[in-house]
């Protein structure tokens, strides 16, 4: 999977950070979307790749139980975790036990579940 995201974080728009960030989101039937950071000069108008992959399998029809694993590299020498708004992500689309890949540039990687790395996720279920 490294090698494969070795080849789309290359096409990363990143000329304020250069912070390359590349995806592939992985789906139970095993189709797979990927996403690539791309910044704007108005940062908070700026996509992570995360958000570009999940948007586009929800644009092809996919549904949250559809979501399998999410493999997410970084361009520099720290693993590249998934910031905290894609967490949120996580929660909304996948099972607490699903697996995040989080690999650094040199194809280092640490697995973590989704209920790892959101341990108290913003839900707006009512407390019953």
């Amino acid at each position: 999977m490294f090698e494969n995201l070795k080849l789309i974080i290359k096409n990363a728009y990143t000329p304020y950070s250069n912070y390359n960030v590349a995806c592939i989101l992985v789906m139970h039937n095993n189709q797979e979307f990927i996403g690539v950071n791309v910044e704007n000069a108005s940062y908070k108008n700026g996509l992570c790749a995360e958000q570009v992959a999940f948007a586009s399998a929800i644009a092809e029809g996919y549904k949250k139980e559809d979501f399998k694993e999410l493999h997410v590299a970084g361009s520099g020498k720290e693993i590249c975790l998934p910031c905290f708004l894609c967490r949120e992500l996580l929660v909304e689309f996948m099972d607490e036990n699903a697996s995040i890949f989080c690999y650094n540039n040199k194809g280092k990687c640490e697995e973590y579940k989704v209920k790892d790395l959101c341990p108290h996720p913003f839900k707006l279920e009512e407390e019953k």
